[in-house]
């Protein structure tokens, strides 16, 4: 007999025939309608904020809690992928690739930005620049602080739990194997899967737009040529080009080497502005950065702006956590997928304590590199990021030794952090609209990667990212809601493997179970 055809494609139908005609409806509509269906979008979100913000920051403690909980309880021990599982990947390629799908692109377009911004206008009104200046990085290490990546690092565990350890499929509805059985397999899976597939999906290709934006305005600032719209396709193309050619690579040779190539760069980038900046400014500035974020950190994370009357949570607290919850399952499942054969604790300390370390180091140096400027008076840094977010780092840059060399490395890692979204992207919506298969056929991964840089093409031609993003933020609800019920099967999953593995335990040492052990461990099981 000869062998088998390999498929070129390979699609799980229930998932992918609704989440393809849902997209290419809400794509249809948002460019077809444009404007007056942006500003519905846009107030039935704020309506929605006004509602349950304080159910996404509730949400968002409770999975710091539960990350705290799961890292330091009998389940830190327990090995993903089983007790002989290694690890694919050593550890600075995994830090690597968790951190690069995981919030690399914000680094880079909030760096300057948000500190300036709460710099510029308080969140909470203070006296002085310097109280100002201190509660800008409160609030802009809260955004990417334990928070976020607690919610990045519950979803992955579950889904690495789930897929390695219970040999289920690589998808959203295995979270729920513990409370559902069977049934995850039928309409209920196929409806959690399109949710998760759709919001991969518009998340992706409203932050490639956005980026393609980012990186006109910095070609216009360094070479002076038109930010046109026919540029930003073109970044586009580029850069699904170049994610078509990483997954084609596969996980190992593609995704692996452009995120280490990532931080590597990042780590230069960081290491220059910290020496071409403020260099004494900066190294203080981090010692009491972070000081502030301890010393705030139960008001902050708490923090509802019940009694004051403006909107502004709504526009950044509540809309990043609406953005981290929304964006979870892709961030989750490519994590999961690169992490097989780390304990518990290790997985968590990992995904948690390592990247929020590194984001407020890198806010403190380019944020504090910016406020510097702002606060001797030498730059109206703030003035720039009020025209326009997307200059500011370039506006930064151009006020300190080698802007040039410096501002094309920004743009080269701009390029490379969306290439790796780009591609970490595919793989996970590969994943989803094929059952949860961890190795899909090149056909369908080269699939996925087009589908995105046209979905985002189509978008920013017919205006409709921001229609897009907003609608992707009203995902965030649901998505919210599933986590809770995430953490309460994740850890009914625990306690029966843990009873698992102690049975194998006793079993390899030959003891004869007593009747304590015995009782022992119905107790576990239960």
């Amino acid at each position: 007999m000869g062998k088998s055809k390999k498929k070129v494609f390979d699609f799980h139908l229930p998932v992918f025939i609704p989440a393809a005609l849902i997209t290419l409806l809400f794509v249809s509509v948002a460019i077809i309608f444009g404007e007056p269906v942006k500003e519905y979008f846009l107030d039935l979100r704020n309506q929605l904020y006004d509602s349950v913000g304080g159910f996404f920051v509730l949400t968002m403690n409770l999975l710091l809690v539960a990350a705290i909980f799961f890292t330091f309880s009998k389940f830190g021990k327990i090995k993903l992928g089983g007790p002989n599982a290694q690890p694919d990947f050593n550890n600075f390629s995994w830090y690597s690739m968790l951190f690069s799908a995981g919030m690399g692109i914000g680094l880079i377009y909030y760096g300057v930005a948000e500190p300036v911004q709460h710099f510029a206008i308080p969140p909470i009104p203070v006296d002085g620049e310097i109280n100002a200046t201190k509660q800008a990085f409160k609030f802009t290490f809260l955004h990417y602080g334990f928070h976020p990546w607690a919610v990045y690092g519950m979803i992955a565990l579950a889904f690495a739990f789930f897929t390695f350890n219970r040999n289920l499929p690589l998808s959203v509805r295995s979270l729920f194997y513990p409370l559902l059985g069977q049934k995850i397999h039928g309409f209920i899976g196929h409806v959690v899967d399109v949710m998760a597939v759709i919001a991969c999906l518009f998340g992706l290709a409203t932050t490639l737009g956005f980026g393609a934006q980012q990186v006109g305005a910095g070609l216009y600032f360094l070479f002076g040529w038109e930010n046109t719209l026919t540029l930003q396709v073109i970044f586009i193309a580029i850069t699904t080009s170049l994610a078509t050619i990483s997954i084609v690579s596969g996980l190992d040779k593609g995704v692996k080497v452009l995120s280490v190539l990532n931080i590597r760069m990042a780590l230069l980038f960081l290491l220059l502005m910290f020496i071409l900046g403020p260099t004494v400014f900066l190294f203080d500035s981090i010692i009491e950065n972070i000081g502030l974020y301890f010393q705030g950190f139960l008001e902050l994370g708490t923090y509802t702006e019940v009694y004051a009357e403006t909107k502004w949570q709504n526009n950044w607290t509540v809309f990043y956590w609406a953005w981290w919850i929304a964006w979870s399952p892709f961030v989750g499942i490519f994590i999961a997928r690169v992490s097989r054969g780390r304990t518990i604790r290790e997985f968590l300390t990992g995904v948690i304590i390592l990247p929020v370390l590194f984001s407020f180091i890198w806010f403190t140096v380019f944020g504090s590199s910016a406020l510097y400027l702002e606060l001797h008076k030498l730059a109206d840094i703030a003035g720039a990021v009020k025209l326009d977010k997307s200059t500011a780092l370039f506006e930064m840059l151009n006020n300190y030794p080698w802007s040039i060399f410096m501002s094309v490395i920004g743009i080269i890692l701009i390029i490379s952090f969306f290439v790796t979204s780009s591609d970490s992207g595919s793989l996970v919506v590969d994943f989803i609209t094929t059952g949860g298969k961890l190795d899909a056929p090149v056909g369908t991964r080269v699939f996925w990667a087009m589908v995105e840089g046209g979905l985002a093409i189509s978008l920013l031609v017919g205006g409709g990212l921001s229609t897009l993003q907003t609608a992707v933020m009203l995902a965030a609800l649901p998505f919210a809601i599933i986590l809770i019920v995430m953490v309460y099967s994740l850890f009914k999953g625990l306690k029966k493997e843990r009873v698992k593995q102690l049975r194998s335990r006793v079993k390899r040492k030959k003891r004869i179970h007593s009747t304590k052990m015995d009782k022992y461990l119905e107790e576990e099981e239960d």
